[in-house]
């Protein structure tokens, strides 16, 4: 990958910049900027082009690792640069010493062919052992695993993983096509292993059978699956990752994963994959770190190559078989398992040389360009978006930034980075904030809405109230910050209503549908918390003597009738399928009329919907003037005071509104409504 000298970028042209800059005209003085990562996208793509095609380039999957040809045989080709030679052994050969020894070629590449059996039958079983063996140049002989095997096994659980041959006779067939993309994107994000109430690792059947109903019924029309790639340690989350190519066989066997989600498909549900391709796991038995016997390989080696915060390894993105890897990664599970899009984890570290550790971002321009970018990881950022909306126009991507980056959400000629959504990771921080440090009489409703607002315009953001990061250890569900012990002893409907669980339970609903309705182009919930879901999340580790109790989803609380958390699983239902009606995600941002700090009230209508909220603790309005922006009759459309949602019932939701022409708060229509406290209220036209 080659830079772009300052010299040379008179020359570059960028289709649509001009339409960036309408967008965002403080980019205008980092023209420079935008021109070299465009110019530096366009010349490796044009080799890529040149040398290989984008087709065979993304299809690396197809060549290397261990595959079985038409013939019966077996053919078997890796990248290798620092080795002397490479060997495979198994119980296909009977753990012969150095095994079979493969042919070295051009580029650090190294092939073996295996022929079929006598009777034309593959000479590996299916489901037998196999190892790589690096022969270093000072004669040491490594235990390596291929960095493109699709299945890999802890026995018992634990320990070092194993390579399996993966060669079923009657591999799983998918019956469903890929849904439609949805308008708007409501996104279930979910956890395989935490998903059954049972304190033990669940399984992708188990998602099928019971969570993936569930989804669809609360009316999500996309899941985002976290802890796919396989990962040696489960309490990391599935952010250090191993194996790349391999679904994790801790929820079962990738023919199960691919039913999981032609289940999906088959429900209208789009799924996507939470991808970490922003730093490895350092293991060197089972993962990539050191895999020909040197520090570089896959990885920069020396400082560069380490991040020092997660311990882990960093990608050479500027060499031409890691993009190869990478790309074919991603091309390897949109084919084989049929996902419809990534969320892509760890941006921010990929974007700056320093990984964004330790620093905010206060959004002045120049903290993002300069010396800082590393224009490298940059760079595949917008090949890989590239190369997935070139053979996969209706997918999704989603990139996991906290720091703002200007263009990362827009097309990239204009000079963007291609991503489709941005996590809106400023939102769940301010409610942890909020609930934390302010007591409710004193909520500043115009920083609220500075933070659910305080988006680049024309760059689409994910909005969450909440996600797994609020939830780890150390930290508390949102439902725990509104409620905490009172929780063990107060959600049964058979006992009093406390002041804390009527609070809790009100405050709970109306910050995710604020958030849902004005914090951004798509929303995202976190498997559980729904329903409110109590405490937190610490997976097995040996600081809590390798328990489950916090590493389970308690759903059967969800399905108590006699529990209140039932109030908070039928009103995210309710607003999920409110927007499947009336899709003001997938509309304009939302235009406050009112964010009023004594009145604690705040009001904006967006696609037709008028959104109404009182946050005041104790006061009602009675006749509360509230401007719109369409005349009409108006009736409420979701209440969350309604006893279903484990409301007061204190509006009549039969009653209809007609606007009349008095002016208020900038709109030139008004209506007359009631404003109990601690409500919120969706009102639309008839």
């Amino acid at each position: 990958m080659e830079y772009v000298n300052d010299k040379d970028l008179a020359e570059v042209h960028v289709p649509d910049l001009d339409k960036f800059y309408q967008l965002d005209s403080h980019m205008k003085p980092f023209e420079s900027e935008l021109k070299r990562r465009y110019a530096m996208f366009s010349n490796i793509k044009k080799k890529i082009e040149e040398y290989e095609g984008m087709k065979h380039f993304s299809q690396g999957y197809k060549e290397f690792g261990v595959k079985v040809l038409s013939s019966g045989g077996i053919h078997c080709k890796e990248w290798a640069p620092g080795a002397k030679a490479v060997y495979l052994r198994g119980d296909f050969n009977n753990w012969e010493q150095w095994g079979w020894k493969y042919e070295r070629k051009d580029n650090g590449k190294w092939e073996l062919i295996i022929p079929p059996k006598e009777d034309g039958s593959c000479p590996i079983a299916h489901l037998s052992q196999l190892m790589l063996i690096i022969q270093t140049h000072d004669d040491q002989y490594l235990e390596r695993i291929s960095p493109w095997a699709p299945y890999v096994v802890q026995h018992g659980g634990h320990g070092t993983y194993k390579w399996i041959f993966w060669n079923p006779a009657s591999p799983y067939e998918f019956k469903h096509p890929r849904p439609e993309k949805p308008k708007s994107v409501r996104i279930y994000e979910a956890h395989i292993g935490i998903s059954s109430y049972e304190g033990k690792v669940a399984s992708y059947t188990h998602f099928k059978v019971n969570v993936l109903p569930r989804i669809k019924k609360l009316g999500y029309n996309c899941i985002q699956l976290m802890a796919v790639m396989e990962h040696a340690y489960y309490a990391s989350f599935g952010y250090q990752v191993t194996n790349f190519f391999a679904a994790s066989s801790r929820y079962g066997t990738p023919d199960e994963l691919k039913e999981l989600l032609d289940t999906a498909h088959g429900m209208g549900l789009y799924v996507l994959l939470d991808v970490v391709h922003s730093h490895a796991c350092k293991n060197v038995l089972d993962g990539l770190n050191m895999f020909d016997g040197t520090d570089g390989c896959y990885f920069h080696s020396g400082y560069r190559g380490s991040h020092a915060l997660w311990d882990s390894r960093i990608f050479n993105y500027s060499s031409w078989e890691v993009m190869r890897f990478l790309i074919s990664n991603l091309r390897w599970y949109m084919d084989e398992y049929m996902f419809d899009g990534f969320r892509f984890d760890g941006v921010t570290s990929m974007l700056y040389h320093d990984h964004g550790i330790s620093r905010g971002f206060s959004g002045d321009y120049h903290e993002y360009f300069g010396l800082q970018m590393d224009l490298e990881a940059i760079v595949y950022l917008m090949l890989a978006n590239d190369m997935l909306k070139s053979f996969y126009p209706h997918m999704i991507t989603i990139a996991e930034d906290v720091s703002g980056m200007p263009g990362m959400c827009r097309p990239i000629s204009e000079g963007g980075i291609g991503f489709d959504y941005r996590l809106a990771m400023a939102i769940p921080d301010k409610w942890i904030k909020v609930l934390k440090e302010v007591k409710d009489e004193n909520w500043n409703m115009g920083n609220i809405f500075h933070t659910l607002t305080n988006r680049r315009h024309g760059e689409k953001c994910i909005a969450y109230a909440e996600s797994h990061d609020q939830a780890l250890v150390g930290d508390k569900t949102l439902a725990f910050w509104l409620m905490d012990k009172e929780m063990y002893t107060h959600m049964s409907t058979m006992t009093d209503l406390t002041p804390i669980i009527d609070r809790g339970i009100a405050l709970h609903k109306m910050v995710r549908l604020i958030t849902h309705g004005l914090g951004g182009e798509g929303y995202l919930n976190f498997i559980g918390n729904e329903f409110g879901h109590p405490e937190w999340l610490d997976f097995p580790r040996e600081g809590n003597n390798s328990s489950y109790h916090y590493a389970r989803r308690q759903f059967h609380l969800a399905d108590d009738d006699l529990l209140r958390y039932k109030f908070l699983n039928r009103f995210d239902s309710a607003m999920q399928n409110t927007e499947e009606k009336y899709g003001w995600l997938n509309a304009p941002q939302g235009y406050v009329s009112r964010k009023h700090e004594d009145d604690k009230v705040f009001i904006f209508e967006r696609n037709g919907v008028l959104f109404l909220f009182n946050f005041h603790p104790t006061k009602s309005f009675t006749g509360y003037r509230v401007g719109v922006g369409q005349p009409g009759k108006y009736k409420v459309v979701l209440d969350s005071d309604d006893p279903f949602f484990g409301g007061h019932d204190r509006n009549d939701r039969s009653v209809e509104f007609f606007t009349n022409n008095i002016p208020w708060d900038g709109r030139q229509q008004s209506l007359m409504v009631y404003l109990p406290c601690r409500s919120a209220m969706l009102m639309a036209k008839d």
